[in-house]
């Protein structure tokens, strides 16, 4: 069994690192974790009194079995953060076909746990899915759509559990659209808006395929829009599928349709290859954010591409 001691002083020593500086920040969830130790491929996060340990396996590792034991991984995150080994919530994300294959609910558990950013507050669910609901890497693109809010009519499109909308609302924005095609996540971003003592009537909340629904051209404009769309997608409720690479010229063309004069667009992706395509932008002022837009508790500086766009 591979030896996790390196692992386990490097968690000492940042967690005790990040703490100081999440309480400076006004933070609950943050990354401890980062592939710090090349042998170690995972990251692991901290959401309140629980921790999230991610482990990447490339293909080899997978085929030869040297992957990490869970049991042995939860018991070194739970010695090197204090935590107990319960509250320490294993994940795995490995390589999947491009374009065919997408990662599916593991549990029903619903293990859930309130955290705090800079007054916001979000539900996170540690242990159905291999994402949490609060992606940490855009905790500071959050923070300039909520101080660019104030006032505006707000538009997040495939808006997840609608962490971007919260700080918009927060900010002071006169209404707020979110729209994606999951019910589930429809509904769980009406709940973090209770959490964080937020009036749900004055935000409205729209169940659509994202591209359908940009393209049907509403008749409605607003000042501000937050486009975070996935990698790739395909549901049975799509028209077709989605890859952001070949599909964010029509996608950003689309939305800029949907401004007023001197809007602004936030996009962004996860997509590491992801080349932007200055025609998506053409006649407009636009620029790249990356990687400054990535929060300093991050290693790695290629975790997503952000752009700002303005007409």
């Amino acid at each position: 069994m591979k030896d996790l001691t390196p692992l386990v002083n490097r968690l000492r020593k940042q967690a005790r690192r990040w703490a100081r500086w999440a309480r400076r920040e006004g933070v609950t969830a943050y990354r401890v974790y980062d592939f710090d130790i090349p042998e170690f491929r995972l990251t692991v996060d901290r959401y309140g009194d629980a921790a999230v340990a991610t482990t990447f396996p490339t293909a080899r590792a997978i085929r030869e079995g040297r992957e990490l034991d869970p049991a042995a991984l939860r018991r070194a995150v739970a010695e090197g953060l204090g935590l107990p080994a319960e509250d320490v919530f294993i994940k795995r994300k490995a390589p999947k076909r491009w374009g065919r294959e997408q990662y599916e609910r593991e549990s029903a558990e619903g293990r859930r746990v309130a955290v705090e950013e800079y007054g916001a507050r979000f539900w996170v669910n540690l242990s159905d899915y291999v994402d949490t609901g609060l992606f940490l890497d855009h905790r500071g693109t959050r923070q300039r759509v909520r101080e660019e809010a104030g006032g505006k009519d707000v538009l997040n499109l495939f808006s997840y559990t609608g962490a971007f909308s919260v700080h918009a609302a927060l900010g002071g924005a006169r209404r707020v659209t979110s729209v994606d095609l999951s019910n589930t996540y429809l509904a769980w971003f009406q709940e973090n808006l209770h959490l964080s003592g937020l009036d749900r009537s004055r935000h409205e909340v729209v169940r659509s395929d994202v591209m359908r629904w940009v393209r049907q051209s509403p008749e409605r404009q607003w000042d501000l829009a937050v486009v975070d769309p996935p990698s790739w997608s395909n549901s049975k409720k799509m028209v077709t599928d989605f890859e952001v690479q070949r599909d964010h010229v029509d996608l950003i063309r689309a939305v800029r349709r949907l401004l007023r004069p001197g809007g602004v667009i936030y996009f962004s992706t996860h997509y590491r290859s992801f080349e932007f395509d200055p025609t998506a932008a053409s006649g407009c002022r636009w620029e790249e954010l990356t990687p400054a837009s990535i929060p300093p508790d991050f290693r790695r500086r290629d975790v997503h591409r952000c752009f700002r766009l303005q007409t």
